[in-house]
Parts: C-alpha cells; sequence; structure tokens
C-alpha cells in the first residue's frame, strides 16, 4: 500500500508541477492582454504585430504542456480508479494526506483566482477591440456614403426628412 501512496505522491507533485507551468502561463497572457490593449490605445501597429506573432509562437508550447497534464491526468485517474472526467483537483483532495491536500487546495485557489482575471481581462481587450472596430465602421460610413448623413430629423407636421445636404468630403477636384 505505501508504493502505491508513493507513486501517487509523485503523480501529484508532477500534476502540481505542470500546475505551476499553467499559473505562469495564465500570468504571461495577463500581461500579454494588458499590452495589446496599451499597444491598440497608442496605435503601434508594428509591435502590436511582433507581439501577435511571438504569441502564435508560443501556442505550439503550450498544446505540448496541455498534453502533458492530461496525460497525468490520465495515470492520476487510473491509479485512484475513477475515470478521466471525474479526475479533477477537487476530487484528487478526497484522496491524499493533508500536507499533500493543502498544496493541492493552494494550486486550486490560484488557479481559480487567476482565471477569473484572465477572464475579466480578456473581456476588457475585447470590448476594447469591438469599440475600436464600431468606430472605424462609423467613420467609414461616414467617409463612403458620400455625404448622406444618418440624421432624421422631423418637420412640424411630424414626417420624418432626412438630412442629405451636408457632405463629410468635399470631393471636388
Amino acid at each position: 500500500m505505501k508504493a502505491a501512496e508513493a507513486g501517487i505522491e509523485d503523480k501529484v507533485d508532477r500534476l502540481l508541477a505542470c500546475l505551476d507551468q499553467d499559473v505562469q502561463q495564465i500570468q504571461e497572457s495577463l500581461l500579454q492582454l494588458n499590452e495589446i490593449r496599451r499597444l491598440v490605445i497608442k496605435r503601434d501597429e508594428a509591435a502590436l504585430g511582433k507581439l501577435l506573432e511571438s504569441i502564435q509562437a508560443g501556442m505550439n508550447g503550450y498544446s505540448e504542456h496541455e498534453l502533458k497534464r492530461k496525460s497525468i491526468r490520465k495515470e492520476l485517474a487510473e491509479s485512484l480508479g475513477c475515470s478521466f472526467e471525474q479526475m479533477t483537483l477537487s476530487a484528487l483532495e478526497v484522496n491524499l494526506p493533508q500536507a499533500t491536500k493543502d498544496r493541492v487546495t493552494q494550486m486550486k485557489a490560484k488557479l481559480r483566482s487567476l482565471s477569473a482575471e484572465l477572464k475579466k481581462e480578456y473581456f476588457s481587450t475585447a470590448l476594447l477591440l469591438s469599440e475600436c472596430a464600431r468606430f472605424n465602421n462609423m467613420l467609414l460610413r461616414g467617409i463612403f456614403d458620400l455625404g448622406k448623413a444618418e440624421s432624421v430629423h422631423y418637420g412640424s407636421n411630424g414626417a420624418t426628412k432626412r438630412q442629405i445636404e451636408m457632405a463629410f468630403v468635399n470631393l471636388q477636384i
């Protein structure tokens, strides 16, 4: 029984090391999201392009890391006699001695808080990019609609009347 417990402890240690890398990846993603917002606001297209290329290049390493985490999770599930889908950190906590259980609980709390922060930062970045796209569309529509104003005016009888006398850009040469 001691050998089985030692094997599980070793797998838990490997899983926690893997989850430490996940924590680092999430923290790096948070920094990258902040940098994306900063570069969009500064309108630094060259630096933004380089940042996006580096993010894309890092995705391959993350895929390999995710496979490693799934492999360790599968080994733990087999060792504890449960299915892969049931093997979560909460389920793992139940089957561990107190010292190891505390380490898993701390990791779970750290991952939960970082995930919540990442979700918030992702939403903020998506909102900024959405507003930029909306503003650019409005600007382009104003330029290329050849003076067709989007404003509607009402006459004294309540009838609507579009104001098309004003052009955004004078197209005369």
